[in-house]
């Protein structure tokens, strides 16, 4: 198996040169670039398997860098920052990041994350299951074409959305409860982190509710998790 390609972005030179060492150590093929303007110009040249990226860039910040990189492709990307309480978290995931990592960090946690999100980013679709088509009343979701419909019009959901959404749509009526839909949908290295979730609820209440302040799809019951209530044609 060939090495994973990781596009590395951090204004800190020192951080760079003693990431990238570490993560070649463990395997992986680094490119690095200190500002956002660079990696744009390496992502159009070559290709990713990951981004790792520092959201406090010179010039173009990490969180204006991934919305030209999602035109670019759908690369997954791993936000580095230190401002764990100044940075809306949850703007960068809404924006299609994978997942977001607080400095300092263990390197050991590093690579667990990185693991993760490649992990999933290979799509693990279990044959004749996950792949088939679903219906749920209005909501008919895709695997295969990676397309999710309600009453015909098609949704513009993140990855993380969509698969969200399939784990309703696999079991409508059913209360899944948040410690396990992070497991499934964010794999174990995420339980315990009850945020992640609470977070891609609200944006894709969004983007499914008539109006997410009061959903009629997407239930929240209370202290265990959530279900998805069918809305007839």
């Amino acid at each position: 198996m060939s090495e994973r390609k990781i596009l590395l972005v951090d204004d800190d030179a020192q951080m760079r040169r003693s990431l990238a060492f570490n993560l070649q150590q463990s395997g992986y093929q680094v490119i690095t670039a200190g500002d956002a303007e660079s990696a744009l110009e390496i992502a159009q040249r070559e290709t990713f398997d990951l981004i790792l990226m520092d959201i406090g860039l010179p010039g173009m910040d990490g969180l204006d860098a991934l919305q030209q990189l999602r035109k670019i492709g759908d690369i997954p990307v791993i936000f580095l920052t230190a401002r764990r309480r100044e940075l809306d978290e949850a703007l960068g995931l809404e924006l299609g990041a994978d997942d977001y990592v607080t400095k300092p960090f263990d390197l050991d946690v590093l690579r667990s994350h990185i693991k993760a999100v490649l992990r999933r980013s290979g799509r693990r679709i279990e044959p004749g299951v996950e792949t088939r088509c679903v219906t749920a009343g209005d909501l008919e979701i895709d695997p295969s074409a990676h397309t999710a419909r309600i009453a015909g019009k098609e949704l513009d959901l993140s990855p993380r959305e969509f698969d969200l959404l399939h784990a309703f749509a696999l079991q409508p009526g059913k209360v899944l409860a948040t410690p396990d839909l992070l497991a499934q949908v964010w794999g174990a290295e995420f339980v315990g982190q009850p945020q992640v979730v609470y977070v891609h609820i609200r944006w894709l209440r969004e983007k499914i509710e008539d109006d997410p302040n009061h959903p009629r799809r997407i239930q929240t019951v209370r202290g265990v998790g959530y279900k998805y209530q069918i809305q007839e044609r």
